[in-house]
């Protein structure tokens, strides 16, 4: 499942973005109606996720930021505060519970919930609550 269908499934509207400078003219052109950032760390155009990042952790800082990479892991000081990162392959569970467990409770929408319930209701897992 990709990036966008998992964030799609979770009930939010996805904004693709290939480069960092797409990405920030979604966040200047939407600003705070944008609360979660996910993003890959390799990107083309001279810039990476973890760039990305830290340019919208300082100019958006209500953000969250879940930033995933299969081909590295983040050095001290490359993740903003606050943010998670992802090792891939990360199944979509993962990517839901990262962001339940990041998103504030007004900015979690239902169908998130619904998802993490109905798996509590399959697997009777309490920690899926």
């Amino acid at each position: 499942m990709s990036a966008c269908a998992i964030v799609e499934d979770a009930g939010f509207t996805a904004l693709d973005a290939t480069t960092v400078a797409e990405a920030i003219a979604h966040f200047e052109g939407q600003g705070r109606s944008i609360v979660l950032l996910f993003t890959d760390v390799q990107m083309p155009g001279g810039r990476n996720g973890f760039e990305l990042a830290r340019e919208v952790a300082a100019r958006w800082p209500e953000t969250t930021i879940l930033v995933a990479s299969g081909n590295c892991k983040p050095e001290l000081g490359e993740l903003p505060e606050g943010a998670v990162f992802l090792g891939k392959p990360f199944s979509a569970a993962l990517v839901y519970d990262s962001m339940l467990a990041l998103l504030p409770d007004g900015q979690t929408p239902a169908a998130l919930r619904e998802i993490r319930a109905t798996e509590l209701r399959r697997t009777g897992n309490p920690d899926l609550a």
